[in-house]
């Protein structure tokens, strides 16, 4: 199996594709000592970086990312932000705990928006609310599930049918569906790169600058690189289920690679066929079900498969892809897609995180299954707070806290295994 403690990607992101060249900042040349180092430049690792420098100004703080702002994850997912936990985290019959949840990710919400309300990058970040729809039976057990949360919870929501939804979005291909209004929309290579651009000017970041190795010396920590080493008090891993190669969560994290394919911007004949919504994006309610998003600028993409802990074949890729456009939009049969990529995502086998302080002066936030944006924004804050001596809610308790993995191979054979009865029971949804 072919292994990087960074991801090596073999297609630039579909999202930063469509946006202006973006000069790269330099990367690090030379041996430094600072206080802070943060592995990194996501969403978590930004977020992090922000609130320390509010909370201890005087600190000398550097980020390093293996790849160029909006090449890297942050830039490859699918764009949702929810406002309220992700549907693998709903419980109906633990509300108190869900609601604590749903206002620190609101609030964390709203922090996003203030930063990016005047940025010279055209985020496309709108309240646009997301769909949830099922095709078979394990989706509609799903679906049932979620909207027993939202009653509990007391959030709003419109049930939908399956004309409902084809009115709506286009497609005959759902049974029945969902729509929250708690969810915006956005272009997310254009945001992580709005964030970036507006980090402190005495926090250095570093581009295309990996962490290959990483232990402790004397009353700090050294991070090596490839032309240099940094020499830190502390350190903060942002970097998801790559701080495993660091050290860090080898037996509770795993690498996921999920595949996207986005069409071209479609014509006006094809796109008056597909429903009244212009904006929108739709979940699924498997596990292992696609993703799709209908961008404002007329073009669709749609998100499947998986791949452990290394890219696919692109072949295969396309080709999954499209049977699963083609499902949902048979008019579009003729569409060949203009960009495909893929994405990291570091899954836990429970869905908790890794998060605090792991080891004297070493932070850590990995493990974001599937819900790097808000939340990884919202863990990462709560980070800076943690390591600067300021309370913090109970984490683990909230969120949940990752469980062990079997060592390899028995945690690949497992996936394997696992994932294959998943594809069986949601074959529908697929």
């Amino acid at each position: 199996m072919n292994k990087s403690n960074f991801p090596n990607y073999q297609h630039r992101s579909g999202w930063n594709a469509l946006l202006p060249e973006r000069p790269a900042r330099a990367s690090l040349k030379q041996d430094i000592s600072i206080d802070v180092a943060i592995v990194g430049a996501g969403y978590t690792g930004l977020a992090a970086a922000k609130r320390w420098q509010e909370l201890a100004p005087g600190d000398a703080i550097a980020i390093i990312d293996s790849s160029e702002i909006g090449e890297g994850n942050p830039g490859r997912n699918s764009g949702f932000l929810l406002e309220i936990s992700l549907a693998n985290d709903a419980n109906p019959n633990e509300i108190s705990r869900m609601q604590r949840c749903n206002e620190l990710i609101a609030a964390s919400m709203q922090k996003i928006l203030r930063a990016v309300e005047n940025s010279a990058e055209n985020c496309q970040l709108k309240r646009r609310g997301t769909y949830r729809a099922a095709a078979g039976k394990a989706g509609m057990k799903a679906l049932q599930q979620y909207r027993s949360f939202l009653e509990a919870a007391n959030l709003p929501y419109e049930e939908l049918s399956r004309d409902d939804l084809a009115q709506r979005i286009g497609t005959q291909f759902y049974q029945r569906g969902l729509y929250s209004p708690h969810c915006y929309l956005a272009q997310p290579a254009a945001l992580i790169r709005s964030l970036a651009s507006q980090l402190p000017d005495d926090v250095q970041l570093y581009e295309n600058t990996a962490a290959l190795n990483l232990h402790q010396q004397g009353g700090g920590w050294i991070i090596e690189t490839a032309e240099g080493n940094i020499a830190a008090k502390k350190i903060v891993l942002a970097n998801n289920a790559f701080a495993k190669f660091l050290g860090i969560g080898k037996s509770q994290l795993v690498a996921m690679y999920t595949y996207a394919g986005m069409t071209p911007v479609l014509d006006q004949a094809l796109l008056d066929g597909l429903g009244t919504d212009e904006n929108w994006g739709l979940l699924p309610t498997h596990r292992l079900g696609s993703t799709l998003r209908r961008i404002e600028d007329g073009r669709l993409l749609v998100r499947s498969l998986y791949g452990y802990e290394k890219e696919i074949s692109h072949n295969k890729v396309a080709k999954e892809l499209k049977e699963n456009l083609d499902k949902r939009f048979p008019q579009l049969s003729n569409i060949h897609f203009e960009q495909i990529w893929g994405g990291a995502v570091g899954f836990t086998m429970n869905g908790g995180s890794i998060w605090g302080q792991v080891k004297p002066g070493l932070f850590a936030s990995c493990g974001c299954n599937g819900g790097g944006v808000v939340k990884g924004s919202l863990f990462g804050e709560l980070l800076a707070d943690l390591a600067n001596g300021q309370p913090v809610p109970n984490v683990a308790q909230l969120f949940g806290d990752a469980s062990w993995m079997p060592p390899e191979p028995f945690r690949a054979i497992g996936f394997q295994l696992i994932s294959r009865l998943q594809r069986f029971l949601g074959r529908a949804e697929i």
